[in-house]
Order: C-alpha cells, then structure tokens, then sequence
C-alpha cells in the first residue's frame, strides 16, 4: 500500500469526522485496495479485490455516483456486503472519484461511528474532498 494514499486517507477519514474508510483504485481486475483505516483484517483481504457492481465500493464505481447506508449493521438495501458488518460504524459511504478523463480512477469510502444519512450537501463536500486523492504510486 502507498504510504501517501494511507496518509491521505488518514487525513480524510478525521478531518470528515469519520472513524473508518478504504481506498481502491481502478486496475486490471478491478477494484485494488490501495488503503484502508480501521478496517478488520478480514475485511482487507475480502475488498482486496472488488469486482464492478460488488459492494458499496463496486457498485459507486458501476452507478458513477456516491453509494450509501445509514448504518453497515441493519443495511437491508443489498448494496452492503455481509462482511461489511465486521466494521466497527455505523453510517458509511462509498464515493467514485473521476480522473482527468472523467472517468472514475477510484473509490474512497468513509464510515461513521454513528448512524447518519449524508444530505446532497453533505454527499457534495465529501466528493469534493475526495477528489484530492493522489494518484496511487
């Protein structure tokens, strides 16, 4: 993993009052974990790899726009995946982040200790935050 994607994800996760989250970026087989925060062993090796359309990471790549739940424990939507629930939050969103090209390079997810809806204002600042990730390398 790339110690500046890390530090930035640090960064990130705290200054968006987040207490958990993950980078992937876009590559031949799909989604690769470039960082991740407070994420369960078990939940790395899972989302190491993330197939389009799979998980919340999967699918805001697939839809190109912010994927959400207000709470990985009761999600209902199946757009969170079982080992989801190994994360210690509640509300978590997963949010494509587009290149030059405008094309998305990448995911960056956060996730809440509490349980909480993001508001199109919210969902915007924190697009918009993460559009600073650097490239991964």
């Amino acid at each position: 993993m790339s110690e500046a994607v890390e530090a930035w994800l640090r960064g990130f996760v705290t200054s968006n009052g987040g207490v958990a989250g993950s980078v992937h970026f876009i590559g031949e087989g799909g989604l690769e974990l470039a960082a991740a925060m407070n994420l369960p062993e078990k939940v790395q090796e899972i989302t190491r790899r993330v197939p389009r359309g799979k998980g919340m990471a999967g699918l805001a790549w697939e839809r190109g726009e912010p994927v959400q739940t207000c709470n990985l424990q009761t999600d209902r939507s199946g757009d969170v995946r079982p080992g989801a629930k190994a994360v210690a939050a509640q509300g978590a969103v997963a949010l494509p982040v587009r290149g030059a090209s405008g094309d998305v390079r990448a995911v960056v997810g956060i996730a809440f200790a509490e349980e909480r809806e993001l508001s199109k204002e919210e969902l915007g600042r924190l697009a918009e935050s993460a559009g600073s990730l650097p490239q991964c390398g």
